[in-house]
């Protein structure tokens, strides 16, 4: 069975892992954790210093994923270009909810969020908490863009920077 999953990724892959964002497949290796022999794959997030160890059975389980295609970017370019949703919730609620879609992994959910807190220049201040959700949610959509491009981050980030100006225009 999980001979099935290692065909799905590779080492030199990189993935997305829900809760911490793009990373690289570095190995798959096998370890043997109390008395039971594991085959797992090796990430790592190299901007977050960060090694996960994920079992090979279970990556596809816990919401890794490859990398979206060019056409999913395009579709969270458009959710972008959209109009913000504010609900009229409790901020406590609504930041849960923010929350769950950056750690969901799924990159339309990510753009929403950051659609949903981006301020103009001419906005009303952010409070701390919103800028802290708003800039996690941008640097996982930045480094997804980057990576689908295989550019870095900083070009990643003047692309969606425009598309948010090209919205407030």
């Amino acid at each position: 069975m999980s001979k099935t999953k290692t065909l799905e990724f590779r080492p030199d892959d990189y993935v997305v892992y829900p809760a911490h964002g793009v990373g690289q497949i570095v190995s798959i290796e096998e370890q043997t954790v109390a008395g039971i022999s594991l085959e797992l794959f090796v990430i790592s997030f190299e901007k977050d210093k960060m090694t996960l160890r994920v079992p090979t059975n279970k990556a596809t389980e816990v919401g890794m994923r490859s990398l979206s295609s060019p056409a999913v970017i395009d579709q969270a370019m458009t959710t972008l270009r959209g109009k913000a949703k504010v609900k009229r919730a409790m901020w406590s609620r609504r930041a849960q909810e923010y929350e769950q879609k950056i750690n969901s992994g799924d990159l339309i959910s990510i753009a929403e969020v950051v659609r949903d807190l981006h301020r103009a220049d001419d906005q009303r201040e952010q409070s701390y908490s919103e800028r802290q959700l708003y800039e996690a949610a941008l640097e996982r959509l930045t480094r997804e863009v980057a990576a689908v491009a295989g550019t870095d981050e900083s070009e990643a980030q003047q692309k969606v920077g425009d598309v948010l100006l090209s919205r407030a225009a």
